[in-house]
């Protein structure tokens, strides 16, 4: 159960810590005191959605935190498997919101994400607001209830899981059925680019080596003059002698020095060393000057060639990579276009076999519904009957749809207030207090099958007065028997019934505004019921009146 709560700059609530007990906790105030604010704080631990406009005026952050206790076996096994622990029985949940709109999240001081505080979140507390009724003039709801009473979880999940799987291989199916004249318009055009790239013999950094082979031929008058002029310079001719000449001249010299000096002998080989190297560079530059004039017809095959390249990177990739990767995704899209046929066969195949099973598993979950309709309508009417509503008769209206996300069944309330009235749709008939009770008695038959330790009442009891808002008050005590209740309302008829009666006040000091939130006694409580029932002239009469309310509630 929820034990505790702390806010801080949420709202009108600088700070506040509220302090909950077991059975029913009720929560009154007048209008715009903070009450709602209060079931925000709660939904924001939970993990829903929140809006940085909660963070108080003035605050750089608000702070929610709350403490639940006696946890319930459920819950341990879900904060085991979520990768969290509570040994002594105890959980934290903390979140903090920046007015920049930034969260940060703890379960037990473990930082979490916003995610996990929603779905630990799902296990612990069930918020029933008064745009809840609303739910019931929706028959696409109604289904809903049936299941969370029918207990078909696990049965819904697997359906789902086929369902989801058939409605891929239906989209699958329907992207392929394309007009038979496009794929083989497809399967001309993938051809035709699979046989110019192969064609082509693209290999990676050719583009680039042909641009570099262009730029030498294009200036192979002036590498010629200076390959010839290195050339001469090596090799001499009849007007001079070449280095080569030379450096072998001296090269003789140094060794016929070296049969009297010793010492020069090392000199000798460093020249002979040096005039094998320059006899090497002399032939590569003799072999430059041969392949620079040895295909007058080269630059043009290099022309060519780039011309072709420059095409195709326009069409298939900036690069030679792009164009393999390109031409390899080609190859696969027409094997797929050419094995169409057979692909499509497979997938036909698949998308019957998931049909016949979504089916046996919509039959499976139509089954427990029709079971369950029954008991609903029944103990609903008897919950109604006991919120003052005697002549409630509820039917169900069943039928068969096509598959969709929760079967092939469509499930709508029809109801009748009156004697003699046929039964119609909620929406039809329903007025807001009846619309309360009527989700009030639902929610109490579902209470049997629910699994969650706390149930939050927001006002639930709109459009209820006099003797039917004290059954409401009764019937929310009932339930506080086997689950802790939290309730916000303004009907003293209901806070009467309350186990711990929380008082939200608000005031303004030096401009600002701040909501106090104060348990209250014996006496507390008597002043409190009083105000509800006679205003800001609290009476003798609506005292009196809220003594004989408290009497009757115990």
């Amino acid at each position: 159960m929820l034990s505790a709560l702390y806010i801080e700059n949420i709202a009108v609530i600088e700070k506040a810590n509220i302090e909950f007990s077991a059975g029913l906790n009720v929560l009154t105030g007048e209008t715009g005191a903070g009450k709602s604010i209060v079931i925000d704080s709660i939904n924001a631990v939970l993990g829903k959605r929140s809006s940085r406009t909660l963070v108080r005026a003035g605050a750089d952050a608000a702070y929610v935190s709350a403490t639940f206790e006696n946890l319930s076996q459920l819950i341990l096994r879900k904060l085991s498997s979520m990768g969290y622990d509570a040994e002594d029985g105890t959980l934290i949940l903390s979140r903090r919101l920046t007015a920049s709109g930034k969260n940060t999240c703890h379960i037990n001081s473990r930082p979490a994400p916003v995610s996990a505080l929603l779905q630990i979140g799902e296990y612990l507390v069930s918020i029933h607001g008064q745009n809840d009724n609303l739910e019931l003039m929706n028959p696409s709801m109604h289904i809903v209830y049936i299941d969370a009473l029918a207990d078909v979880a696990a049965e819904l999940s697997a359906y789902r899981s086929v369902y989801r799987e058939l409605t891929d291989v239906r989209r699958r199916l329907a992207e392929e059925a394309t007009d038979e004249q496009q794929r083989l318009a497809d399967i001309d055009l993938l051809t035709f680019q699979i046989r110019e790239l192969e064609d082509a013999d693209i290999t990676v950094g050719e583009y680039d080596a042909l641009v570099a082979e262009r730029t030498a031929l294009q200036n192979r008058e002036k590498i010629s003059r200076h390959l010839l002029l290195s050339s001469r310079i090596l090799n001499g001719d009849d007007e001079i002698d070449g280095v080569l000449r030379m450096l072998d001249d001296a090269s003789s010299s140094v060794i016929d020095a070296s049969s009297f000096l010793p010492a020069a002998s090392g000199i000798a080989d460093r020249l002979s060393s040096a005039l094998y190297e320059l006899q090497d560079i002399s032939g590569e530059i003799e072999n430059a000057l041969y392949d620079i004039d040895a295909d007058p017809m080269r630059l043009d095959q290099i022309e060519e060639r780039l011309d072709l390249l420059y095409r195709l990177r326009r069409k298939y990739g900036d690069t030679e990579g792009e164009m393999l990767s390109a031409l390899s995704a080609a190859r696969e899209r027409l094997e797929e276009l050419l094995n169409y046929t057979r692909d499509r066969d497979a997938l036909e195949a698949r998308c019957r076999e998931l049909d016949v099973e979504a089916h046996r598993l919509a039959d499976t979950l139509s089954a427990r519904r029709r079971d369950t309709v029954s008991r609903f309508c029944k103990d609903v009417e008897r919950e109604m009957t006991f919120l003052e509503m005697p002549a409630v008769k509820l039917t169900v209206r069943h039928d068969t749809t096509e598959l969709s996300p929760r079967g092939t069944d469509a499930i709508e309330f029809l109801i009748s207030t009156n004697p003699g009235e046929e039964p119609k749709p909620v929406s039809k008939i329903a007025s807001g207090g009846e619309l309360s009770r009527m989700m009030l008695a639902i929610k109490t038959v579902l209470s049997r099958a629910d699994f969650v330790d706390t149930m939050i009442f927001d006002e639930i009891d709109t459009g209820i007065s006099g003797s039917a808002a004290g059954k409401v008050g009764r019937k929310l005590h009932d339930l506080s028997k086997t689950s802790q209740v939290m309730c916000v309302t303004h009907q003293a008829q209901i806070a009467a019934f309350a186990d711990r009666h929380l008082l939200i006040e608000k005031s303004v000091h030096n401009g600002r505004t701040y909501t106090d939130i104060t348990p209250l006694d014996e006496d507390g409580r008597i002043r409190e019921l009083s105000r509800i029932v006679g205003g800001e002239q609290i009476t003798d009469s609506a005292v009196a009146h809220a003594r004989d309310l408290l009497r009757t509630s115990r």
